[in-house]
């Protein structure tokens, strides 16, 4: 009895959660749409910039100025977000003092000298050739 009345209430609690979610999914696509209107500034879902132009519902395509007299057209589904000119997508990172003052390793120094460094051609000696033909 237990069991049962446990599983309807997570199937109940499912059913609510998907519910909402796709309430939500709607609001922001009907957000979305309002703002899609000609001369909006969009991005792209692969990440490319642009001018909004047109809008076809029938054909569902919209023609997107990437570059000026550069004009290509792509799904409506394409058009991921309004990008808005006063944001900025990208963080900025603000760098210390104390990153700056950090002292910096030489990673390409190598105090052995006896070791050849990378790319670099080798003389093979007598003694190499002949610890190869015993090791054969």
């Amino acid at each position: 009895m237990d069991q049962s009345i446990f599983l309807i209430v997570i199937i109940v609690a499912f059913a609510a959660f998907m519910f909402y979610s796709s309430r939500k999914r709607k609001k922001q696509q009907a957000e979305l749409q309002t703002k899609m209107q000609p001369g909006a500034r969009v991005m792209l879902s692969f990440g490319l910039y642009g001018t909004l132009l047109s809008v076809d519902d029938e054909k569902v395509t919209a023609d997107v100025e990437i570059a000026p007299g550069t004009v290509v057209t792509v799904h409506r589904q394409t058009l991921s977000r309004v990008v808005d000119d006063n944001a900025s997508d990208v963080d900025e990172t603000v760098t210390t003092d104390d990153a700056a003052a950090a002292p910096v390793l030489d990673l390409g120094k190598d105090d052995r000298r006896d070791e050849p460094e990378f790319g670099q051609r080798v003389e093979s000696t007598e003694s190499d050739a002949a610890k190869r033909k015993t090791e054969d």
